[in-house]
């Protein structure tokens, strides 16, 4: 055959060599919290393709939160249109561990020449450990801070030099802020985030627990469960906090109608954005840790939901680039989380944390930090529900004066729902 008569056919040839070179794995990936994250993976998705042509990342529309990210895979699990990489809250992996639905790291950390030198050190890994093996990487990790709008701290009569340290100096700069004027209020205390964290953080700041050892008996109504609800009771009775949804009350602190706000200090980065310079805002340590108490460590971590050999290859480069010094420290410049990679703050972080001291507050109580309590069994997420129901009885003002008896009571539907 003469050259000229080869040459389509060599053409058609490296056409088909060339197209099969370029097709890229798709790795589809859901995360919660659009409003928080948007930027974050619109950089990571940019940095990371950048490195890997190979790879190609499909958002799915991210999670409400971490309670609907949780249910969604439970769903998907059943009609099998999981995605290949889920970020979930770090409460929710062990449901998804023991339904079988997470795919353990382990395999692929064994592959892995000097893990520990790349900033993955055994306190990260024990974070997203069950069962004796790693199911998930934390990739953003929040501790619950005080944010205090400044102008109206000062307005009181405080100031820096003076910001509460317990919850009685917290209950009584509420009231003389809240009485500056009939638009203000004193304080917002964001109860309603997921996974009952800031019933939680009480009640392990005062070296409470949620269950008993052994996980078959409530432990949150003794005595630290019964300070806790009752501090709760006094910030509606005393302090003058409103009856706000969560988003009402985030909303309160940005325009400048609320003097202190207790969230995650996931949301430093937003807050500073939508504040401006509408006023001074400055962040504080939580309130009234004593010695011995804790607090949990909030955020996710990224999980491989694929069961497919393939594309756990490209999932795996995936998660390791996602939760490295580089994508941690996207993390922490773009939102107010902690990374939880050492190489983060070792290599890229050293110079952010001076200018931006209101991120650097959570860093401050990593000390603190201990495990975000994930209820056993399968009414998990109804638990998570059921104590709501009864903090909002009392935030509504219904119950205000009753939090004793709606401890019990939430004690009681709880053990129900516990495994017998």
């Amino acid at each position: 055959m003469k050259l000229k008569c080869l040459q389509p056919l060599l053409a058609a040839g490296a056409l088909s060599l060339s197209g099969s070179a370029l097709a890229a794995t798709e790795l589809v990936v859901q995360y919660p919290y659009g409003g928080s994250f948007k930027q974050t993976f619109e950089q990571i998705q940019q940095e990371f393709e950048a490195q890997h042509p190979d790879i190609k990342l499909t958002f799915r529309a991210p999670y409400e939160n971490y309670e609907d990210g949780t249910q969604k895979v439970l769903r998907e699990a059943i009609t099998q249109r999981l995605p290949d990489v889920s970020f979930q809250g770090l409460n929710r992996l062990r449901i998804l561990v023991e339904r079988d639905i997470a795919v353990s790291l382990e395999p692929f950390i064994a592959e892995e020449a000097d893990f520990a030198r790349d900033g993955y050190h055994q306190a990260m890994l024990d974070i997203g450990t069950h069962e004796q093996q790693v199911y998930g990487l934390p990739f953003a990790v929040s501790l619950p801070i005080a944010y205090y709008n400044m102008d109206l701290v000062r307005q009181a009569g405080w100031d820096e030099s003076r910001l509460p340290q317990n919850w009685d100096q917290v209950i009584e700069l509420s009231r003389q802020i809240d009485a500056l004027g009939e638009d203000i209020t004193g304080m917002v205390y964001g109860w309603q985030i997921t996974g009952n964290w800031l019933w939680q953080a009480p009640v392990f700041s005062r070296g409470g627990a949620m269950l008993s050892a052994d996980e078959k008996e409530v432990a949150f109504n003794g005595k630290e469960g019964q300070w806790a609800m009752n501090t709760f009771a006094r910030f509606v009775n005393e302090g003058g906090m409103r009856n706000y949804s969560q988003a009402d009350g985030q909303q309160a602190f940005y325009s400048g109608k609320a003097g202190m706000w207790f969230y995650s200090t996931s949301n430093v980065t937003n807050a500073e954005s939508m504040i401006g310079d509408r006023f001074e805002m400055k962040t504080h340590a939580f309130p009234g840790v004593t010695e011995g108490g804790a607090l949990p460590a909030g955020g996710n971590a990224v999980v491989m939901l694929t069961k497919d050999k393939e594309k756990q290859q490209a999932a795996w480069q995936f998660i390791k680039f996602a939760t490295s010094g580089k994508g941690a420290a996207i993390v922490a410049e773009t939102t107010g989380y902690m990374p939880p990679n050492k190489k983060a703050n070792e290599q890229y972080l050293q110079d952010f944390y001076a200018t931006h001291p209101n991120h650097y507050t959570a860093v401050k109580q990593l000390p603190l930090m201990a495990d975000w309590y994930a209820f056993p069994g399968k009414n998990g997420l109804k638990i998570t529900q059921v104590i709501h129901d009864h903090m909002q009885s009392i935030a509504s003002g219904n119950r205000a004066g009753e939090p004793t008896a709606v401890l019990a009571e939430m004690a009681s539907d709880v053990q129900q729902l516990l495994p017998r």
